[in-house]
């Protein structure tokens, strides 16, 4: 299942989202530009599990993970990124304001981060990507808007359907697979289980339902509301 857009009204412009597409869109086209240097720079910047572990530091542990959220392993991966974080991350934004948002979803990141840690101590593979970031505002997507209609692309056999699901079934199947596939690689490095980060979804996914409760996403006010409001 891919998403492809969804029915939710927003009511501010989607400021801090955008910003946070155009710097993961930038970063990428600065590792195309290492050449063939990408592979020795990602292993210097970027984050590693062992790294952390064996050779703890915090601050530099906190660059190599903040930078790891705006790198990305390909075009297909970076451009399914932005695609999941343009269609649900305006609507968060919307909700929480744009810096509880900013403050959001770099927290989310950094925690899918610790949880892939966590699980994969010793991996010296780096940890690239902003889908652990992206996992935490499906989580509060999933959350706040349950109900919301996304349109779909639903790949049935050799065949094609575009239809309008529930955000509740397209997420949850997302977190579903996530945890599955995730709890069935448990005892299998990184390496061998094709490099997908899958406890970083689960810990982003999870951090993002909790943290959006305790920033305040479930209180809003209604749109009506805030419309007569502006009239006074």
């Amino acid at each position: 299942m891919l998403p492809l857009s969804d029915h939710n009204p927003r009511r501010t412009a989607p400021v801090v989202n955008s910003l946070l597409i155009a710097a993961n869109v930038l970063m990428f086209f600065w590792e195309m530009s290492l050449g063939h240097d990408i592979e020795p720079v990602l292993a210097h910047v970027a984050f590693v599990p062992a790294r952390f572990w064996y050779a703890p530091a915090l601050v530099p542990s906190l660059f190599s993970a903040l930078v790891s959220m705006f790198l990305h392993g390909g075009w297909l991966h970076l451009g399914g990124n932005m695609l999941y974080l343009w269609i649900f991350g305006d609507n968060i934004e919307d909700r929480l304001g744009h810096f509880r948002y900013l403050v959001f979803y770099l927290a989310c990141g950094f925690a899918a981060t610790l949880a892939h840690a966590i699980v994969n101590p010793g991996s010296r593979l780096p940890s690239i990507g902003a889908s652990g970031a992206i996992a935490g505002v499906l989580g509060a997507y999933i959350l706040l808007f349950p109900r919301v209609r996304v349109t779909t692309l639903i790949p049935v056999f050799i065949f094609i359907m575009v239809r309008e699901v529930p955000a509740i079934f397209v997420l949850g199947i997302w977190f579903v697979f996530q945890l599955f596939v995730g709890v069935s690689s448990l005892g299998v490095s990184p390496e061998q289980a094709g490099g997908v980060a899958y406890f970083a979804h689960i810990g982003g996914f999870v951090a993002g339902m909790i943290l959006v409760v305790l920033m305040g996403g479930l209180r809003h006010t209604p749109a009506r509301a805030i419309y007569y409001d502006n009239r006074r």
